[in-house]
């Protein structure tokens, strides 16, 4: 194994041990409290732009390394999962304080 392919496992190794150890946990915490119907906070949308702005700097490395790819899209997912509910939060409170009631959802059976 040659030099750049030794220094290349090295920063995989390090990028894996900080979303394991950091990002992963920090974002079950977050999602957490999206789902139950919290808000992101300042702190919250400035971790989600940094792990975002890793990602994309650190794509094509992850490329090179497609037994990566199911660990890598189980963060895709839990990151679209949270912005997903946060977004659907942010939503139904400002619904809630311009006084909006929500529609009725439809019956999908006759009752």
């Amino acid at each position: 194994m040659s030099t750049i392919e030794l220094d290349d496992v090295g920063v995989v190794v390090v990028l894996l041990n900080r979303m394991s150890g950091q990002h992963l946990p920090r974002a079950l915490e977050i999602k957490a409290r999206v789902d139950r119907g919290g808000r992101l906070e300042d702190f919250d949308l400035r971790f989600l732009e940094d792990v975002f702005a890793e990602n994309a700097t650190e794509l094509p490395r992850w490329e090179h390394h497609p037994e990566l790819n199911g660990i890598i899209g189980t963060m895709i997912h839990l990151y679209d999962e949270i912005t997903a509910h946060a977004l659907d939060n942010e939503y139904q409170g400002l619904q809630h304080s311009m006084g909006v009631r929500p529609a009725a959802t439809a019956m999908p059976y006759p009752a």
